[in-house]
């Protein structure tokens, strides 16, 4: 299955859940998987500009657009995610053109 970082920061309506209701985050986790069929692979908090960076699996591209817009238009978080390639089939794609 493809494999996506997503970058999150909260909003200030988002920060203030964060603080009254921290585990709200193991419900959004829960909620992505059932709804979308969205694997976390790893969930950080991180220090920086952005608040979390997530490793996702994903059905396709689709599917990590419509769960991105969904979140997202909570108000709570905005996202930045990439798609990201294994290095290893990376190599041997380069090695193909010569």
């Amino acid at each position: 299955m493809p494999v996506y970082v997503m970058l999150t920061t909260l909003t200030d309506e988002g920060m203030k859940t964060l603080k009254q209701k921290p585990e709200r985050i193991k419900e959004v986790d829960k909620e992505v998987m059932e709804r979308f069929g969205v694997k976390i692979i790893a969930q950080y908090a991180v220090m920086g500009p952005y608040d979390f960076i997530n490793i996702l699996e994903a059905p396709d591209n689709d599917t990590i657009v419509k769960m991105a817009v969904e979140l997202g238009s909570r108000g709570t978080i905005r996202t930045l995610t990439m798609p990201a390639l294994d290095v290893e089939q990376l190599v041997n794609d380069l090695k193909e053109l010569g």
